[in-house]
């Protein structure tokens, strides 16, 4: 919601329904992820869970790549640097693909699949806090 000087309020929607709408979603996949991985967890034991809480947290580690560059950058940006690797590893793209490879090939290592689980959990969650895609110079996405 925008307010202007003459205090119109202007609702704004975007392609895909409102943000309250699209976090709603973000929040039932965060759920349904985090409730798999732990199903995947108690069934295929430390293994799985020390790959599902591993790849929970992998995705924000992505600053590391560029952490001396960090004290030059304006609160909340990301620097340039770690960008590719910051958008990578938050496109839920990329995970659905090895879950859809995982489920087709006759590949069978349960932590695999409880690893990925925790990506998507990560992934949808950050969505349903507002956190996204960064641009090329490492802040937020509108």
């Amino acid at each position: 919601m925008t307010t202007t000087a003459d205090t119109t309020t202007t609702v704004t929607r975007r392609l895909g329904g409102t943000p309250v709408l699209r976090r709603g979603v973000w929040l039932a996949f965060a759920l349904f992820w985090s409730v798999f991985a732990v199903v995947e967890c108690v069934r295929h034991g430390w293994p799985a869970a020390v790959l599902a809480l591993a790849f929970l947290v992998l995705p924000d580690l992505t600053f590391l790549v560029a952490l001396d560059e960090a004290p030059r950058m304006a609160k909340g940006q990301l620097p340039p640097r770690a960008v590719p690797y910051y958008n990578a590893l938050h496109r839920a793209l990329v995970p659905l693909t090895l879950a859809a490879a995982y489920a087709a090939l006759p590949l069978h290592w349960p932590p695999a699949f409880a690893a990925l689980c925790g990506w998507l959990a990560h992934i949808s969650y950050d969505r349903v806090f507002g956190y996204g895609l960064r641009t090329k110079e490492g802040f937020q996405r509108g």
